[in-house]
């Protein structure tokens, strides 16, 4: 596999693991704010779609023929975070397609090399594809952390799948206790 491709595949991966976030959760536990900022599961995928967009639309001078309102100047602030009422968990998720299907158009046709520019970076606007790859790994990947950890507070689900060999079986109330007895033992030492 050549770079590109390993990207790519990696962006493929962490957009599944996000989308994954939602399955079996009714309306309101993917739309409910689960941080003091707000974080929840249909805005994390609302606003990854909409930034991949950008990166791999406008950037490359391959605008999409959607107009994304939250982006508007007279838009809210926050408001590609999180879906009104009237938007659907089906339109959300149609737009994250939608975007996928658009940046890998770009990426597939365009060069590791090729050259963009991200007008709202300021002086640092000048980017290549392999630069947009990266960055979108990155901020897919983190927004699909802030979705494992919303989901997990949720109703407790952890992991890619219900059945992820890598989450260990375990007695998880102990093993909480166990860490904040430590935390708190260390933070009386200090």
């Amino acid at each position: 596999m050549d770079d590109k491709e390993t990207l790519h595949r990696y962006l493929r991966t962490q957009r599944a693991s996000l989308l994954s976030k939602l399955d079996g959760l009714d309306e309101y536990q993917i739309r409910r704010p689960m941080t003091s900022t707000g974080t929840n599961l249909l805005g994390l995928v609302k606003h990854v779609a909409s930034v991949e967009l950008g990166y791999f639309g406008e950037v490359f001078g391959r605008p999409p023929d959607r107009e994304l309102p939250w982006f508007a100047d007279d838009a809210e602030v926050n408001a590609d975070m999180w879906a009104t009422p009237d938007e659907t968990r089906d339109e959300i998720v149609a737009l994250h397609t939608f975007s996928a299907t658009h940046s890998d158009a770009t990426i597939e046709a365009l060069p590791l090399d090729a050259v963009g520019d991200v007008p709202w970076w300021g002086d640092k606007s000048r980017v290549t594809l392999h630069q947009m790859l990266v960055h979108m790994c990155v901020e897919t990947a983190r927004h699909a952390g802030h979705a494992d950890i919303v989901r997990e507070l949720i109703d407790g689900a952890v992991g890619g799948r219900p059945d992820d060999p890598n989450i260990p079986s375990i007695d998880w109330p102990a093993y909480r206790e166990r860490l904040e007895s430590a935390a708190r033992q260390a933070g009386s030492t200090a």
